[in-house]
């Protein structure tokens, strides 16, 4: 009863493997690709955080793919170790430079290349901004911790409604938002319902995310994909 299972793990093997060698930003012989049940776990070695993320977003982009750990290991090559204090100073200069983080809200810790962001910020566009920020040489991990504390703005069910259907006519313009069910709770947005692939998930996250009003969003969504079939790049 496991072989048609097990064919399926094979052939998401051999798309990740395939999506990992069209990506530039991957050195595809560094990742180890295991597939159970639909499970990709990464494995291996790069020689940066953002190799260590795009691996991540990689496999995520292939259709029948649910789950994803990543455990990939980020090794320095020799001539960019640093002090954790050269990457705290690198990593204050960056938050400083960013117009759009307010960097005076955010307080950093760095440890052995791992640099945990904390404090508030008043929109999820500032959280993520403040993270994309500081992928910096000699920065291993990225662990965000800031919160979001938006100003006193009460938000509707209708405003979400149409945030999301602007995200989805953009991203599928056939898509339709009617089967994302939605909940408002002092500012906390509950999410449920389907959708059909991770861009469509994120889109909808994203549309929400950038709601004026919203300080949290619990993520119910779940990705109801089409029947497998099996897809490739040329390369």
């Amino acid at each position: 009863m496991r072989e048609p299972h097990k064919k399926m793990d094979a052939q998401l093997q051999d798309d990740v493997l395939r999506e990992l060698r069209w990506d530039t930003r991957v050195v595809e012989t560094d990742v180890g690709v295991e597939v159970d049940d639909g499970i990709v776990t990464l494995t291996g070695t790069v020689a940066s955080w953002p190799a260590r993320l795009a691996a991540q977003e990689a496999a995520h982009r292939v259709a029948g793919v649910l789950d994803v750990a990543n455990d990939i290991h980020v090794k320095l090559p020799s001539s960019s170790e640093r002090t954790d204090t050269d990457v705290a100073r690198t990593v204050r200069a960056a938050l400083e430079s960013d117009l759009q983080v307010p960097h005076e809200r955010i307080s950093t810790t760095v440890s052995d290349g791992v640099v945990t962001l904390e404090g508030n910020v008043d929109y999820w566009s500032e959280h993520d901004d403040a993270g994309r920020a500081i992928r910096l040489p000699g920065v291993r991990e990225v662990r965000n911790l800031l919160t979001v504390e938006p100003r006193a703005v009460k938000v509707a069910p209708e405003t979400i409604r149409a945030a999301i259907d602007g995200a989805l006519e953009r991203h599928r313009p056939h898509a339709a938002a009617d089967h994302i069910q939605i909940a408002i709770a002092e500012g906390t947005v509950i999410l449920s319902g389907t959708v059909t692939s991770w861009p469509e998930h994120d889109a909808v996250l994203g549309a929400v995310r950038g709601t004026r009003g919203v300080k949290k969003v619990d993520d119910q969504i779940t990705i109801a994909y089409a029947p497998f079939r099996a897809e490739h790049r040329s390369t």
